[in-house]
């Protein structure tokens, strides 16, 4: 049965009301939720790597209620096993055969809490889940119904009993988000909404539902990317391999990445087709994990953030408004290019469309 794709306008107003409904129960933080939706609708897993207390459990879970999806938590600890994630074989004395008991992964949205405090075989666990949608037990293959995503924090300080996750997991995750700490009237409001609350855990209703969100996440293959934004996209890509300051650049996934995050953010704008601004907004997340410094950069303070910003700063944005011609069905004629004031008279607000203004 085919999946029937919603437009890209109504992917937008659709992923707004859940961000509204994420909103009442984290206070702030906009930008940052936003990224963490993109990372969902387009398709991935999202890392989110912060200091304690500040909503990383709390924002996985409320973005399963308001997209309605089954949720599991999993504490990972250095004595988590690999079949603690995936499921194991158990003997059933009644049938006098092994049957087969799932794991924690066979959900929708999997919040894997402090993954870095699990041995690298644990890690692995996960792997096969997050790149093939399926998980291998004893030889025997199950796939994992769709949709599904893993949502994984990471704390950044106390290292020690930590396992740092390898490059090949971490370019797994879509994009790395950090939420970093609220400002003083953010804060008063998280302490207003407890005592208005009366009780500890906060509950969202549901926006949409699984069958929704693989509609809305078919809709985004129906938002166009112009060629220019491709180029400018594996540019990006390919400056972080050539940058002085790294060892190992951004994979094609990264660039891969990059487009379809950029598609989603589109999609939050209420737009059909991508723009520059959607590529720069998510090229921090989606790449600054994907590099390896040089040894010595650490000693100069130099982390993959900065270096994914330089990278930015020295790559020409393509300024042109065609749109995309690449994407023409067979048959059918490319669109015909518009012209760059014309973009830009789209995106002013409309009292000055018509005026002619240009700030």
């Amino acid at each position: 049965m085919s999946m029937q794709p919603i437009p890209a306008a109504e992917v937008g107003r659709l992923a707004q009301q859940v961000l509204d409904r994420v909103g009442t129960v984290m206070v702030g933080k906009r930008d940052s939720l936003e990224l963490v939706l993109a990372g969902i609708l387009a398709g991935g897993h999202v890392l989110l790597e912060d200091l304690p207390g500040l909503g990383k459990t709390l924002t996985a879970r409320t973005f399963a209620q308001a997209l309605g999806l089954d949720f599991r938590r999993l504490q990972f600890t250095p004595d988590l096993l690999p079949a603690d994630v995936t499921g194991s074989f158990l003997y059933d004395q009644r049938t006098h055969d092994f049957t087969f008991r799932a794991g924690p992964v066979f959900t929708n949205l999997l919040l894997a809490d402090e993954i870095n405090r699990t041995p690298p075989k644990t890690q692995a666990a996960l792997l096969e889940a997050m790149q093939e949608k399926q998980v291998s037990v004893e030889g025997v293959t199950y796939r994992l119904e769709a949709p599904f995503h893993v949502l994984a924090t990471a704390n950044p300080i106390e290292y020690e009993g930590t396992y740092p996750l390898p490059e090949a997991q971490l370019d797994r995750f879509m994009l790395r988000v950090s939420f970093g700490y609220p400002e003083a009237d953010e804060e008063l409001n998280v302490l207003r909404r407890r005592m208005v609350r009366r009780q500890e855990e906060s509950e969202v209703e549901p926006v949409v539902d699984a069958a929704t969100l693989l509609r809305m996440q078919a809709g985004l293959e129906q938002i166009e990317v112009e060629d220019s934004i491709c180029r400018y996209l594996v540019s990006l890509a390919a400056a972080t391999r050539e940058h002085p300051a790294v060892l190992v650049g951004s994979s094609p996934r990264g660039s891969l990445a990059l487009l379809l995050l950029s598609r989603a953010r589109a999609a939050l704008a209420g737009r059909d087709y991508v723009i520059p601004e959607d590529v720069k907004a998510v090229a921090l997340p989606a790449l600054a994990h994907r590099i390896t410094l040089r040894p010595e950069m650490w000693l100069k303070r130099i982390d993959p953030v900065s270096v994914v910003a330089e990278v930015l700063a020295a790559t020409p944005a393509p300024v042109s408004g065609a749109l995309p011609s690449h994407a023409a069905a067979p048959g059918r004629q490319p669109a015909p290019g518009r012209r760059l004031a014309e973009l830009e008279d789209e995106l002013l607000d409309p009292p000055y469309r018509s005026t002619g203004l240009r700030g």
